[in-house]
């Protein structure tokens, strides 16, 4: 107790337990300790003992008042932390977002499937997020709060994809799916189904909105890609297919538009990628990739702020003049990724994945390129360092990883443009930096996997 307490605390609880034990009637005790302490009467007499007569059990219950107050402040200092430790970055500030990638564990695990997960995509404005399955349904989820919102029933076969976008001002949600439809839904008015696109031959592996830019365009269009062979561009104010692109030789896998609306970038069974120009009257192939060694089962387009990087892995001195498609990324069954130009040039061929790559998205900031395959991995790759992989979540899913969308950007004081939106941040993880000036970069990505579960993952 001496190393605890100073002279004059000791001798004031000395003073005190004496003074508790003489009123408390334990008179011998009190003596005992007096005698032992060395205070007589001369030092402690009547008056001192009435000044130090329940001291002990004030001090006593005050302790634990304050130690109870001390949990409670302790406890909820915790629940703070934890709150935001689990936050998404939308509230709070990125220190550095162009050079952030997503961190294991995951933020959220959202369960609710009961069959395989085959797709996802983020709403451009709110912090919704659809996610597609075998199990014939789409389920819609609060990607902050890592909660179920509804679930959408009408495919009769397996959603093979999903995604937001349309017209300006009237964001809808279009579905694909094995039973050769295609879906829009509503969802100012409970995702009502507003309209179903019967016409392709075989199962719809793909859809996409195409920002408005091509000519007469609003954000009125949207382009699928089937088992059929064939692409079909849709105007979904009126449901009628406007265009059927046909050049492919086998099931067109993937889809991504470019974020001007007038190209587009396909892949497919037949070991190629294609990418067209659909702003003429009759598209035809503007360029043929040509180098995988498998089906090549998804692809992107690179947003200008990787042009940099992507110019020095191909031995250009300066970046190219900013277009809509100067780089792409497909990535394929042979395990690889390829980073082509526009010329359909494959200028790098990123290895490292041990099976199929399933899903490609282009960080909004340009730098790096991130990867998903069915070795349950997630990987990013910087494009800085040649397209070096600097960082793998090996348990990013139990199970194969079969789709990853990136979470949209923040637009400050700029009108929202959906058509737009919704396709940047969302399709081919194109940086809406690069169209609307004043967006702010979220680190957050989603994934699904074969193990039923969809996962946000953050920075």
């Amino acid at each position: 107790m001496s190393q605890l307490l100073t002279p004059r605390q000791a001798e004031e609880l000395h003073r005190a337990l004496i003074a508790y034990l003489s009123s408390n009637n334990l008179t011998s005790t009190a003596a005992a300790l007096r005698a032992e302490l060395g205070l007589g009467e001369d030092v402690f007499d009547a008056a001192t003992a009435k000044k130090y007569e329940g001291l002990l059990e004030k001090k006593w219950t005050s302790v634990v008042r304050l130690q109870k107050k001390i949990m409670d402040l302790e406890s909820r200092n915790s629940a703070l932390q934890s709150e935001l430790d689990n936050a998404t970055p939308t509230s709070r500030q990125n220190k550095d977002p162009i050079n952030c990638c997503p961190k294991s564990p995951a933020r959220h695990t959202l369960q609710s499937h009961r069959n395989p997960i085959t797709c996802v995509a983020f709403h451009p404005v709110f912090s919704s997020l659809a996610s597609g399955s075998e199990d014939q349904t789409i389920k819609i989820w609060d990607w902050e709060l890592g909660e179920l919102e509804r679930t959408i029933k009408g495919h009769t076969k397996a959603v093979l994809d999903v995604d937001f976008g349309g017209p300006r001002g009237n964001t809808l949600l279009a579905s694909c799916s094995s039973d050769l439809t295609i879906k829009l839904w509503d969802p100012s008015d409970d995702y009502k189904n507003i309209r179903t696109l019967p016409g392709h031959d075989h199962s719809v592996s793909a859809v996409r909105f195409i920002p408005s830019g091509v000519a007469g365009g609003a954000g009125n269009l949207l382009v699928s890609a089937s088992r059929d062979k064939t692409l079909r561009i849709w105007d979904v104010s009126t449901g009628y297919c406007v265009k059927t692109l046909r050049g492919h030789a086998e099931w067109v896998r993937d889809v991504c538009p470019s974020i001007d609306g007038r190209f587009i970038l396909s892949t497919s069974d037949d070991y190629t990628g294609r990418l067209w120009d659909i702003s003429i009257a009759n598209p035809e192939p503007k360029t043929t990739l040509i180098g995988h060694e498998h089906v090549v089962l998804c692809c992107t387009i690179a947003p200008p702020a990787a042009y940099p990087h992507l110019a020095a892995i191909a031995g250009v001195k300066k970046p190219p003049p900013t277009s809509a498609v100067e780089f792409m990324a497909t990535g394929s069954r042979d395990k690889t990724i390829r980073l082509w130009d526009a010329r359909g040039t494959c200028i790098k061929i990123l290895v490292g994945h041990d099976n199929w790559v399933r899903g490609l998205v282009f960080h909004p900031g340009g730098k790096y390129l991130i990867s998903v395959a069915d070795d349950y991995t997630l990987r990013c790759w910087d494009l800085a360092q040649e397209g070096r992989c600097v960082k793998t979540i090996s348990d990013a899913h139990g199970h194969f990883v079969q789709c990853i969308r990136w979470a949209p950007s923040v637009v400050k004081d700029v009108p929202v443009a959906n058509g737009a939106e919704g396709q940047g941040g969302e399709a081919n993880g194109a940086a809406k930096k690069a169209v609307v000036p004043d967006a702010q970069i979220r680190c957050v990505i989603a994934t699904g996997s074969v193990d039923l579960n969809v996962r946000i993952f953050a920075n």
